[in-house]
This record gives structure tokens, C-alpha cells and sequence, in this order.
């Protein structure tokens, strides 16, 4: 076949039949599908992929290899394929299954036609949510017809996959072959090959489902053949089924007849569908227990022997019987239980999954491991034998941790029980201790006997990992994380456990006599002390070993084996430290008595790490409870001590010590603390500071930093800003944000139900306003206003909004070098080698305004610029300077909590070629009013073609809310985030701008172009249209179209009348309006500017021949300030 279409790119279906796809094209659409990329998918779906599969199923001449591909491709893809329409996209696949069976059989067909039924059936049972008779009749009908052909050898496993096949039918439709159960018996009765037990699972999946959904009370047979097997016909039952009611006596026997039948063979499963037949007759015996209550023991005589098998899934059909039916197992049955799972972990032949899952198992049932008590019997089965492997001894480890904790449990209770009534002396009291701590000292020492190489192996090793996991599962054996009693009453009894004193007792063994355990020692009792439940434990292990273990240690150089015990204990204050520091004392004066020329390196190391434990003592003991042992110990130091840097930090720790109180003491012996310009020792524990690299300069180098160096603005501001209004904050709490930023976080009262929920904002008046209804005008204007704000960020839970300020360093040579000392070779000299240059330059801003913080820049590299000669020859029209390679561009970000101009100060650190650091301030950079210009956000849901229309909308809305705080009420609008919220207090004002109007288009164009939103009048519009520069505004060519509200303006324009304020409204009656004279008025411009973080400054310029009004209104009323100085540099 000739292929017609790309395979990247297929086309559309066409209105004539599709297209086939090759063999290669399937493999392509297979691997789209499977990679769940939707761009790749989407463009395969245009074909009808399932009438395609299909054909190609059938034809002769397709490769049999991507057949079954094809049919895993519809049952993998069949959410996409037949979930949209089931009932028209299932019948075909039935009916091709339907002639795929029909079809003569050769070598490949049986594994496709057992794919086929799999396939359909699958699919079918994803695409249909509630049963549908139309659809899953004919399915069943075709398996019925391929599974009733009992013993016909050829065909027997299609037979079994169609059975198979049918009983997922019915566990997901219940009651589907409900009315077939009876010949679905006679097929399991008649059944010889190894297909019954397909057969077998599906009678009792059938048997089962009528057992649960009520319909043994029906006085008629369930076991009836009165119904044909084929043709089939979904049941009532299905669509309506039946309420719960008594069984009928008919039903009882006849399910019992096949239960019976079931339990005679059991020979003919294999292990998986034993565990499956049993799991669906615990169902049918749940569902009669009550009716039949000796039912259950049958599965118990039937079942039960299979616990001596070899294979784990039949020992689990017992387990899962005991936890099903466990009345029906007396206490020999559990303990012949315990004991078998107990004994298998010590048959080697068995393998190692199955030996932990019977330990596993066996402490995992509550009624075996801790209610009947059988553990302690057979403790003998848990000792782990040498040549078990390290999980199985791990596990058997954890059993015998169990039976520790159960004895000395119940013990515990037996002893506290013969306390109250007074049956037992303090003899035989004591005795009773004694005999449960030799049993517990039994289990520790037979236990851990296996893992005994870890005494000599390296601490990391995997032994010693296992023994101490084995030692803390002991402890965690008394006293779980999970335990419900007090903590103070279970602490106690967990102290006077035989658990707790044999552990310490191996403990301190263990440090005395193999020193290389003396770290694992230390991160055991670490693990103890960070685990909330055991911290006590975990400090009174420490507390034994500061009194049980510090006494018995000889004083010599191994002595520093057990320094992290030291730093344990100095660092708990609950430990008095006397024992410490007397053993500290006495080995320091052992290290000056040995000190000799071979021996000065060992002498420097263990007295730096005994002054880092003094160092642990003093930041976390009070000064005055260490004082007189810690300052002994330091004055013998740094007065006999061979080391030099240990004499001297031991004489700055006891000036410290001595001078400064205890708290501040504290914070200053912190080991995060560094003083500034000092990097730290490379020893941890030594306490000398080495400065810093950095050379001193003098005051001439750095003021000459900012003489050489100039950093400047790329673009020049338009107003050159010399003061900044500065406004207190009058709030009486300093955390929260001014008045002037506006926004407010949301209080929500939490006993107010959800429908009256709203946002408690801090409102600029006193009194709050009455309640008032709004037209539809209003709400457009508030619709928009809260599109807009959500498009704000709250800068106070997210980044704020960012302005940018385009910056330029560069340095001069000659002055560099008279100040740093070097000669400077001019431009024309061809000497660019041996210009300075800086290195790795780092540029730092602050400023007292409210920019929030300012991300410093960083220069790799920048060259210095040579002299120039006087001769240089510059092409006329390039701009050198800004391309030159002196020079480095750099971008100032700042997050402006206020629109306000001011200064930045900056200061820079970089390296020279000599290494020397040198550092110094450069010139400030100012910021004007016209940086906080920018365009305001646009909503992501607005298309490309109604911005212009949105920004108009946003201006209108704007000039509305700012005119009179009554235009939208009390409302307040979300930011983005929907943690704060905002309100608008407008203000207005006007400036008369005496300019021609070319000259003020000219301004508008180079400066305001971002910001125009519309354009009215057709002169005008004729005129800036005409230019080209503005775009993507709305154009009106009549004035008389803007609706903005002029009545209600500050200050009224007149062409006749001079620009004036009146003092009472009366004076402003005979002012002409402006369009009652439209000669010399062209039309007009409005300019929507917002100033970070959320506010707006709106113009609406009515432009003249010769003059400008223009009529300003902003939310924010300090930037009028700043507008008017700015709208005279426009025209200036």
C-alpha cells in the first residue's frame, strides 16, 4: 500500500473512507500514546483509530508480530478511544471478536484469539459504569459459547481464559450469571483437564455474588437449568436487585451441595487459586455463618494442612482463615500455629523470603504474638544460629527483643499486684528481680552471641549496626512511642525495668572494654535523646555513664577514645559537670607530664579537643556551676600546657570566663558567631581567629574610588529630582503598613458562618457608611476595578512589582593609576595590554527610601579606560561611547513600596591584578517619578484583540473611583494572592500646559507612548495616527464620544475665560465648555499610568493649538508633588 500522508503530520479525516496505516505509522502512533504527551495524541485522534485496528486485526497480509501490540494499544488506550461513546465503539470490537473465533485456526491464532477476549473483555468492563445488557449480552454470550465445551483438549486454555474472562464479568456486574449458575456447576462437574480450576473459581465467584445480594431467599433453585445457556439474556435481578432477606431451607442445601463439591478439589488449583477459592468461600461462609455456624470448621479441617507445606501463599490460606474465622481455632490449633511459624525460620532449606515472612507473620497477629502469650514458649526458635543470614538474624533479634519485653511486662504486673495485697515480703520481692533480670540478661546474651564480631569489626560495620538496632528495639520494646499511660508513671517503671538496667549495664561494659564502640555508644544515645517519647531514657543512659563509666577510666593518651561521650555529657545540663572536668584536669596534666618531641603533634590535637569540651561546657552550663572546676582546669592549661595555641586559647576562655556574665558569655561562645572581617581557624576546636586577606587602605585610596570610577544612568532622567516628600507614619502600631501603601490583610472572625464573611479592612474614615444600591454602571466600573487589582501582587506575601534602571560603569586608567600607582597608556599607543582592570566587581546599593531591599550587581571583568589623545577619529552618526569596551552595562532592581523619588548610594569591592581588594563609594543614583511609570497588568484572560478595549475600560473605571470616593462606595479589592486588600481615595487636580500642539504630541510620542490608551477628536487622531508611533489605542474621531464626566471637574477650561480657582460655585456658572468652542480644540488624550506597588496616575490632556489642559486624578495623592515639575520638563 502506497502511503498517502506524513506520519508526523496526518491531515484530517477526509469525507471518504480513511486511509490504512502501515505497520511503521502504527508503531509511531503506539509510542505517541504511550509517551502521554497530549500535543502527540491529539493528533492521531482525528482518525477513526478503532474501526482501523481492527481492519488491520483482520487482514491477512498485516504482520502477525504487531497484531497483539494492536490490541494492548485499544485496551491501554481505552479511556480515549471507547470512555466518549461505549455504546457505539463496543459493538464493533465484540463483533470482531465474535469472527476472530470464528475464523480457521493456524499456528498464531490462539494466543490472539485469548489476547482478543482479554482485551474486549477489559475494555468493556472500563467503559461501562452501570451494567448495559445491549452491550454485555453478546459478550457473555460469545465466552458462554467458547467455555462450554467441556474436556475438548485442543481449545483448553481458551477455555480457561473464557471463564476467566466471565468471572471478572461478574465481579464487576454482580449477579450477571446468576441465572447461569447451574450449568456453570455441571461444566466444573464435568471438567477433566487443567482448565477446572478456572471453571471451579468461576462457579464459586457465581455462588458467591448470589450468597451476598440476596438472592438465596428465592423459594425457586439457584442451581436451576430450565434457562438456556445460549442464547443469554442479562437477568432481572442485575438491573433490580433483591433487598436482604432469610435464606430459603432450598437454597441453604443447595449451596452447601456446592461448597461441599469445592472443598473436594482443592488437588486440582495450584497455589494462587487455592488462595483465591479460599478468599471466596470465607464470603459465602460470612454470608451463612449465622444460618450454618458449622460451616467454618469445614475450612479448617480442609485448609488447616496446609501450613506444613513448603509454599508461603498455602501457609497464607491458613493465616487468612485464623484471622477470618479465628472462633473456629481452639488454643491447640493457635499454638500449633505459633510453633510451626516459629519453626519455619530455622529450616535452612526453606528460602530466606519465606523464613521472614513466617517471623513476620507471627508478630504481626495480635492473638499469637501478644494476646494468647506463646512467645515466651517459644523463645528457644528465635535464637539466631551462626550461619543464618544478617535479615533472618535481624528478625529473630527483633522476636526475642518481643519476648523480653513481654516478660518483663507481665512481671512487672505480677510484682505490682503482690505489692497491693501485701502477699509478698522484700525478700522475696528482691528475688523476683533478680530471677526476671538473669532471664532478660539470658536473652541478651543469647541473642547478640550471633552478631558477637561486632566487638572487634569496625564501628560501621553491618554487625554493629544490627546489634545496637537490637539494643534500642529492647528498650523501645518497654516503653513504645504509641503508649497512651503518663509519662512520668511509665518513666519510673521503664528505670526499674531489667530491660533498662541489663542494657546499662552492657552499655558501660561495652565503652570499658572496646573503645572503637565508643562513637556507636554516643550515636545511640543521640537517637534516644532526638526522639521525643525517649529523651528521658536517652538522658539518664548519660547520666549513668557520667557516674558508672567516667570513675573507671584510666587516664593515658586512649583517653581520647571517649571524648564524644565527654561532649554528650558537657553538653546536658542536667549532668553536674564535677566529674568531667576533675577527669579533664587530670589527663591534661598527664598530656604535660608525656609530652616529649615524638609526641607534640598528639599533645596539640587532644588538648584542642579538651578545650572544645570546655568550649560545650560554657555555652550550655551556667557560668557560676562550672566556674571553680572549668577556671582550674584553664589556669593549669595555659600556665603549664607544652602547646603554645592551647596555652593561648585556654587563657582567652578563662578571661572570658572571668569577665563576661554568664548570658552574654553564652551567646559569644557560639559556634555560628564570627566576628566580621575574621575567618574562622581550620581547626573546630581552637579558638585563635586568623584576619582576613584584606589590606588595609587609607582614607586618600578610598575617597579615590569614586574619583576614578563613575557609575551613571544609560538614560537620563527627565526631571532632575532635588528633594523628596517624606510623610510620618502616624499608625499606632509600627508593624503594620502606612496608610499611603494601603493594603490591609483579611480578618476572617471564625465563628461567623461562610455567607457572611467580609474582608475587615482598615478604612481611612471613622464612621462607617450606610449601605447603598448600585446601577449597572457601577457595577461594570467595580467588575473591572477587581480584574485589575487581582492582577496586582500583595508585595508583603509575594514579589512585589519590579521597576529596572539602566546603569553604566566605567573607570578611568589614568586616574586609577595615580591613585594606585602605575602608568597609563593612551588609546592611540596600541599598549590595551597593559591597561588595569577589575576583577570579580561587586556593586552593593541602599537607600533610604522605601525600595525594599536591593539585589547587589556583579562585573566579571571590566577594563579601564585609556586617555584619550586629543586625535581620536569617531565615525559621525555611532555612538561610541555606549558601545565602547570600557564601559559595563548594569541593571538596578528595585521593589518600590511607595512611588516616591529619591537616592541610591553604592558602594563597590573588587579585586585589582596585584590580588589587593580595594572598596569605596561610588555616585549616588536618582530616582525619578518617571521610573515609576509602568503599563499596568494585563489579566491573562483577555485576548490580544481587546486590550485596547480593557485599558480604555481600566481608564474609565479608574477616573470614576478617583473622582469621588462615593463612585464605588465602600468596596474594597482583592490583590493578588487573596491574603490583603486595597481601597481607592482619589484625588484631582489640573495643570495648564502653554504649549503648541505639535510640540506637545512630539512629548507624548517619545515619553508617554506606553501609557495612551485613546485618542479623540479627528484632528488629532488624524495627526498622532498619521505619525505612527502610537499604536494600539482606541481612536475616536469625535470628542463628543468620550464619556468621561467633566461637570464635576476642579477647575473648568475656557478659551475666553483665564485659567482661575473660584472661591464659591457660582463664579464658575458663566465659564464656557470647552466644546461649546471646538475651533481650537483638536480633541484629547488619555494617558493610564500605574505607579508601584498599587497606584495610578491618570491624565486626560484636552489638546488646543496653542495651550493644554490637563486634567490629573490618582489614588495616590503625594505624587502630585512630583507630576507637576514633570509635566513642565515635558514640554520644556
Amino acid at each position: 500500500m502506497e502511503k498517502q500522508t506524513s506520519v508526523k503530520n496526518p491531515p484530517p479525516p477526509a469525507a471518504g473512507p480513511a486511509p490504512l496505516l502501515s505497520s511503521h505509522e502504527w508503531e509511531t502512533l503506539i509510542d505517541d500514546f504511550q509517551s502521554g504527551a497530549p500535543s502527540r495524541r491529539s493528533r492521531w485522534l482525528q482518525l477513526p483509530l478503532i474501526d482501523l485496528a481492527l481492519h488491520n486485526l483482520l487482514r491477512k497480509d498485516f504482520p502477525s508480530s504487531m497484531k497483539p501490540q494492536l490490541l494492548i494499544f485499544l485496551e491501554e488506550s481505552s479511556d480515549l478511544l471507547f470512555l466518549p461513546s461505549p455504546s457505539t465503539s463496543l459493538p464493533p470490537l465484540i463483533d470482531f471478536v465474535r469472527s476472530f473465533l470464528l475464523s480457521p485456526a493456524d499456528s498464531s491464532q490462539p494466543l490472539l484469539k485469548e489476547q482478543a477476549m482479554v482485551s474486549a473483555t477489559s475494555i468493556a468492563i472500563v467503559a461501562l459504569d452501570s451494567p448495559s445488557p445491549h452491550i454485555l449480552d453478546p459478550l457473555v454470550e460469545l465466552l458462554l459459547s467458547v467455555a462450554n465445551r467441556p474436556n475438548h483438549g485442543i481449545d483448553r486454555h481458551t477455555r480457561a481464559i473464557a471463564c476467566d474472562c466471565l468471572r471478572e464479568l461478574e465481579l464487576a456486574h454482580p449477579l450477571l450469571l446468576s441465572d447461569a449458575a447451574g450449568h456453570l456447576w455441571s461444566l466444573a462437574q464435568a471438567e477433566r483437564t487443567h482448565a477446572a480450576q478456572s471453571y471451579l473459581l468461576l462457579l464459586a465467584t457465581v455462588v458467591a455474588s448470589i450468597s451476598i445480594h440476596g438472592l438465596l431467599s428465592s423459594s425457586s433453585s439457584i442451581l436451576s437449568t430450565a434457562i438456556p445457556l445460549v442464547p443469554f439474556n442479562s437477568p432481572r435481578a442485575l438491573l433490580s436487585p433483591r433487598a436482604s432477606s432469610d435464606p430459603s431451607d432450598l437454597s441453604l442445601r443447595e449451596v452447601r451441595r456446592v461448597v461441599a463439591f469445592l472443598l473436594e478439589r482443592p488437588q486440582a488449583l495450584t497455589p494462587c487459586a487455592t488462595m483465591e477459592l479460599v478468599a471466596v468461600l470465607s464470603r459465602i461462609i460470612g454470608a451463612l455463618e449465622r444460618r450454618v455456624p458449622a460451616v467454618a470448621a469445614l475450612l479448617k479441617v480442609q485448609f488447616s494442612g496446609l501450613l506444613h507445606c513448603y509454599d508461603p501463599l498455602l501457609c497464607h490460606v491458613v493465616l487468612m482463615l485464623h484471622s477470618r474465622f479465628s472462633d473456629a481455632f481452639a488454643g491447640d490449633d493457635e499454638l500449633g500455629i505459633a510453633r510451626r511459624l516459629a519453626l519455619i525460620p530455622k529450616e535452612a532449606h526453606q528460602p530466606l523470603v519465606f523464613r521472614l515472612l513466617a517471623l513476620h507473620w507471627l508478630l504481626g497477629s495480635p492473638r499469637l504474638a501478644r494476646n494468647k502469650g506463646f512467645l515466651p514458649s517459644l523463645v528457644h526458635c528465635f535464637y539466631p544460629s551462626i550461619f543464618d543470614p544478617l535479615a533472618l538474624k535481624a528478625a529473630k533479634l527483633d522476636a526475642l527483643a518481643c519476648v523480653a519485653a513481654h516478660v518483663d511486662g507481665v512481671r512487672s504486673e505480677r510484682d505490682a499486684a503482690s505489692q497491693e495485697e501485701g502477699k509478698k515480703d522484700t525478700t522475696s520481692h528482691e528475688l523476683g528481680n533478680n530471677g526476671r533480670t538473669a532471664t532478660v540478661a539470658v536473652l541478651f546474651d543469647g541473642g547478640l552471641i550471633c552478631v558477637s564480631a561486632f566487638k572487634w569489626l569496625p564501628p560501621w560495620s553491618t554487625e554493629t549496626s544490627v546489634a545496637f538496632r537490637t539494643l534500642h528495639k529492647f528498650l523501645v520494646g518497654v516503653f513504645p512511642h504509641n503508649d497512651g499511660d503518663s509519662i512520668d508513671d511509665k518513666i519510673h517503671s521503664v528505670f526499674g525495668s531489667s530491660v533498662f538496667c541489663t542494657l546499662q549495664d552492657m552499655l558501660v561494659n561495652l565503652a570499658l572494654e572496646h573503645r572503637r564502640l565508643v562513637s556507636v555508644i554516643a550515636t545511640f544515645v543521640d537517637r534516644l535523646i532526638g526522639c521525643k517519647a525517649h529523651q528521658v531514657v536517652g538522658q539518664r543512659l548519660l547520666q549513668i555513664l557520667d557516674e558508672k563509666l567516667l570513675p573507671n577510666l584510666e587516664i593515658n593518651y586512649q583517653l581520647a577514645s571517649y571524648f564524644p561521650i565527654f561532649e554528650r555529657v558537657a553538653a546536658n545540663d542536667s549532668i553536674p559537670p564535677r566529674v568531667l572536668l576533675e577527669l579533664l584536669t587530670r589527663h591534661m596534666l598527664y598530656l604535660t607530664g608525656k609530652h616529649d618531641l615524638e609526641s607534640g603533634l598528639r599533645s596539640w590535637s587532644q588538648g584542642s579537643k579538651v578545650l572544645g569540651i570546655c568550649r560545650t561546657m560554657l555555652m550550655h552550663h551556667h557560668s557560676s556551676r562550672v566556674f571553680r572546676g572549668l577556671s582550674n582546669l584553664l589556669a593549669i592549661t595555659c600556665q603549664f600546657f607544652p602547646d603554645l595555641e592551647v596555652r593561648d586559647t585556654a587563657r582567652i576562655y578563662l578571661r572570658m570566663l572571668l569577665c563576661i556574665p554568664g548570658k552574654k558569655l553564652r551567646a559569644t561562645m557560639n559556634l555560628g558567631g564570627q566576628l566580621p572581617g575574621v575567618s574562622p581557624s581550620s581547626h573546630p576546636t581552637a579558638f585563635f581567629e586568623v584576619p582576613s586577606s584584606l589590606h588595609s587602605q587609607d582614607n586618600k585610596k578610598l575617597s579615590g574610588v569614586s574619583q576614578c570610577m563613575h557609575l551613571r544612568r544609560a538614560i537620563p532622567l527627565l526631571v532632575k529630582q532635588s528633594w523628596s516628600l517624606i510623610l510620618p507614619n502616624l499608625e499606632s502600631h509600627n508593624d503594620e503598613t502606612s496608610y499611603f501603601e494601603g493594603i490591609r490583610d483579611i480578618i476572617i472572625p471564625s465563628t461567623a458562618p461562610e455567607r457572611e464573611i467580609e474582608p475587615n479592612i482598615n478604612r481611612a474614615i471613622s464612621s462607617e457608611e450606610p449601605l447603598r444600591m448600585t446601577d449597572s454602571k457601577v457595577a461594570e466600573t467595580l467588575r473591572v476595578l477587581r480584574m485589575h487589582f487581582s492582577c496586582i501582587p500583595d508585595y508583603r506575601h509575594m514579589p512585589g512589582t519590579k521597576i529596572r534602571i539602566p546603569c553604566i560603569l566605567r573607570f578611568e586608567a589614568e586616574s586609577f593609576n595615580q591613585i594606585w600607582g602605575s602608568e597609563s597608556p593612551s588609546l592611540d599607543s596600541g599598549e590595551l595590554d597593559n591597561l588595569p582592570a577589575l576583577y570579580a566587581t561587586t556593586i552593593t546599593f541602599k537607600s533610604t527610601a522605601k525600595y525594599g531591599s536591593i539585589p547587589a550587581c556583579r562585573i566579571p571583568f571590566l577594563l579601564g579606560e585609556p586617555s584619550k589623545t586629543g586625535f581620536d577619529i569617531v565615525p559621525i552618526g555611532s555612538n561610541f561611547e555606549e558601545v565602547s569596551r570600557f564601559h559595563s552595562p548594569l541593571t538596578i532592581e528595585l521593589e518600590p513600596r511607595e512611588p516616591s523619588p529619591g537616592l541610591i548610594d553604592a558602594a563597590l569591592t573588587a579585586n585589582i591584578e596585584n590580588g589587593q581588594i580595594i572598596s569605596g563609594s561610588l555616585q549616588s543614583i536618582s530616582v525619578g517619578i518617571e521610573d515609576m511609570f509602568l503599563k499596568a497588568s494585563l489579566p491573562s484572560d483577555v485576548p490580544d484583540d481587546m486590550v485596547p478595549d480593557y485599558y480604555l475600560d481600566l481608564f474609565h473605571a479608574l477616573w470614576e473611583a478617583c473622582g469621588s470616593s462615593t463612585n464605588t462606595g465602600r468596596e474594597t479589592f482583592l490583590l493578588q494572592g487573596g491574603k490583603g486588600a486595597a481601597a481607592i481615595y482619589g484625588t484631582r487636580s489640573v495643570k495648564f500646559l502653554d504649549v503648541a500642539a505639535d510640540s506637545l504630541i512630539n512629548a507624548v510620542e517619545q515619553y508617554l507612548t506606553p501609557f495612551v490608551v485613546s485618542v479623540s477628536g479627528q484632528l488629532l487622531v488624524n495627526k498622532i495616527e498619521g505619525n505612527g508611533i502610537v499604536k494600539n489605542v482606541i481612536w475616536v474621531d469625535y470628542s463628543s464620544g468620550l464619556s468621561v464626566n467633566e461637570d464635576n471637574a476642579l477647575v473648568p477650561y475656557s478659551d475666553h475665560v483665564p485659567l482661575q480657582l473660584g472661591y464659591i460655585q457660582d463664579e464658575s456658572d458663566g465659564v464656557l465648555n470647552p466644546r461649546e468652542n471646538s475651533k481650537r480644540n483638536l480633541g484629547t488624550v488619555l494617558v493610564l499610568i500605574f505607579l508601584p506597588p498599587r497606584f495610578h496616575l491618570l491624565f486626560l490632556m484636552e489638546v488646543g493649538e496653542v495651550s493644554t489642559f490637563v486634567r490629573i486624578r490618582t489614588d495616590h495623592w503625594p505624587c502630585l508633588a512630583y507630576v507637576d515639575e514633570y509635566l513642565e520638563a515635558l514640554i520644556a
